[in-house]
């Protein structure tokens, strides 16, 4: 007996497993089950897809049965392929964002590090000013080249230092104090002045 019923499920489009279940059910009926699975797709929702169930006789399903599938079947299928698209997506979309996080909170750390640096750095330039420690202070002071953002408040306190510790030269530039020489005791010596001219004996 010749059957074009597997060039018939050959023509149908879908991807993924058909399932035929065929039982028999009351005057001479079959009962048939059909349930598209497409184990690619990784969302469970697909699981709430109901089977498509028929009920009818012998000869009804040869003259209609693919005709009544094809449609759904072919939905069915397309829905599965888009939800696992979807479902790729959003991982794709889950990774950048966790991407994007990690990025986020790396950049806050070192923000916050950064920051750390600079205060600390700050508190000890206080620390120095409040000694009296001026030039010490002024060399303690963060580095522009390191902290960009703080350019104008780095400057203004190395100018505050400076004037400190150096006093204004003809040039109307800054010039560092100079110790001044330490002072030594003067020895008067005592020289008799001949104002003869006899010869004096010491």
């Amino acid at each position: 007996m010749n059957t074009n019923f597997f060039n018939q499920v050959q023509q149908l489009d879908f991807t993924g497993i058909l399932q035929l279940n065929i039982s028999k059910g009351i005057e001479n009926k079959l009962i048939v089950t059909v349930l598209l699975n497409n184990e690619q797709c990784g969302d469970s929702a697909k699981n709430l897809i109901p089977p498509l169930i028929f009920n009818a006789t012998p000869q009804e399903f040869d003259e209609g049965f693919f005709e009544q599938i094809n449609a759904p079947i072919k939905a069915i299928s397309g829905l599965m392929v888009d939800m696992e698209a979807f479902m790729k997506q959003m991982e794709t979309v889950k990774l950048q964002s966790e991407m994007e996080k990690q990025k986020t909170e790396k950049a806050k750390k070192e923000k916050e590090t950064k920051d750390k640096k600079y205060k600390d750095g700050m508190a000890k330039v206080d620390e120095l000013e409040k000694e009296g420690k001026f030039r010490e202070a002024w060399m303690k002071v963060p580095d522009i080249t390191e902290f960009p953002e703080k350019a104008d408040e780095i400057r203004k306190r190395k100018t505050s230092l400076s004037d400190k510790f150096g006093t204004p030269s003809l040039f109307g530039g800054v010039t560092e104090e100079q110790p001044e020489p330490p002072k030594t005791e003067e020895v008067a010596t005592y020289c008799p002045i001949n104002t003869t001219n006899e010869e004096v004996e010491y």
